[in-house]
C-alpha cells in the first residue's frame, strides 16, 4: 500500500543557444516544460489478520469457522507480504502480494488419534489507476481497475489408533476475480498522511463476491522512509465443486515504505 505521495519533480535546464547576427544581438531563451518522472515504493507489511465464515470441503456442509487475529499468530509457521507502486503522471500501477502459511497438531479423540493440519494461502492482487480531476488540495483520488488471485492449500493428515481410520487429504483451489475500486491518498501536512483503498470484484467470474477496504494514517520519517498504521478487510464468497469458502479476513494492519 502506498505510504506517501512520491513528488519529486525533475528539473530540466532550458538552454538556447543565441543565433549569429550582424549586429550580435542575442535571441531569447525559451522555457521547456519540466518533464514528468516515475515515482516509486516498495512496501513490506504484516496483517494479524483473523477468519470468520463457513468453509467446506470434498461437498460436505460448511462448517462455522472463527480464528482470532491471536489464534492466527500462535499457529502461524510462516509469512511473506508486500507491495510495490508506481505512478507517472495522473497514472498508478499498484500490486500486492501475499503469502501465508499457519497450522496445527495435536491429539484427538477420547481413543487416542494425531491430527496435523497445513493451510497455505496466496493472495496476489494488481491494478491501475487513473487520478480523477477533482480540485481538492493534498487530495489525490484515482478510479482503480484490476485483478485478486488465491489460491489455498489445505493438508490434514489425521493418524488414528486403528489404521482404518486414518486419512491424509490434500486440496488445493485458485481462482482470479476482476475488481473495481477507487485509491484515495490524503496529505496533512508534510509529514502526516492518509492511504484509503476499497475494491469489488468477483461477479461470478471466480468467486460470487470479493471485495476489500483499506485504511491506514502514515507518517514519512524522511523523504525516502515512511511507516503507516491501519486496518484491512477482505471479504470473499467463493463456491465451486464441493468446495465453499465464505470467510471474511480482517485485523490490523502496519507498514514500512521506501521511496525513490
Amino acid at each position: 500500500m502506498r505510504a506517501s505521495c512520491l513528488h519529486v519533480p525533475l528539473l530540466l535546464a532550458a538552454m538556447a543557444a543565441p543565433a549569429a547576427a550582424a549586429d550580435l544581438a542575442l535571441q531569447p531563451v525559451e522555457n521547456v516544460a519540466p518533464a514528468e518522472a516515475w515515482r516509486f515504493q516498495a512496501t513490506l507489511y504484516g496483517w494479524a489478520a483473523g477468519v470468520s465464515g463457513d468453509v467446506g470441503v470434498l461437498g460436505l456442509p460448511p462448517k462455522s469457522i472463527d480464528i482470532t487475529p491471536w489464534d492466527a499468530l500462535e499457529n502461524l509457521q510462516g509469512a511473506v507480504m508486500g507491495s510495490f507502486l508506481a505512478e507517472y503522471g495522473n497514472w498508478m500501477i499498484l500490486t500486492d502480494l501475499m503469502w501465508v502459511k499457519v497450522g496445527s497438531d495435536g491429539p484427538i479423540g477420547s481413543n487416542g488419534g494425531q491430527i496435523d493440519f497445513v493451510q497455505k494461502q496466496l493472495t496476489a492482487s494488481g491494478l491501475v489507476g487513473y487520478r480523477l480531476p477533482l480540485d481538492i488540495p493534498n487530495l489525490q483520488l484515482s478510479a482503480t481497475a484490476g485483478f485478486r488471485y488465491q489460491h489455498l492449500n489445505v493438508d490434514l493428515d489425521f493418524d488414528a489408533a486403528d489404521p482404518r481410520f486414518s486419512f491424509d487429504v490434500d486440496r488445493t483451489k485458485q481462482w482470479i476475480d476482476p475488481t473495481v475500486g477507487l485509491s484515495l491518498h490524503y496529505d496533512f501536512n508534510d509529514r502526516w498522511f492518509l492511504n484509503a483503498l476499497g475494491d469489488i470484484g468477483g461477479f461470478d467470474v471466480g468467486s460470487n463476491l470479493t471485495a476489500q477496504g483499506f485504511a491506514a494514517v502514515g507518517y514519512n520519517w524522511t523523504k525516502t522512509i515512511s511507516t503507516a498504521l491501519g486496518y484491512r478487510v477482505i471479504y470473499t464468497d467463493y463456491e465451486k465443486d464441493g468446495f465453499v469458502y465464505d470467510t471474511t479476513q480482517q485485523g490490523v494492519f502496519t507498514s514500512l515504505g521506501v521511496h525513490f
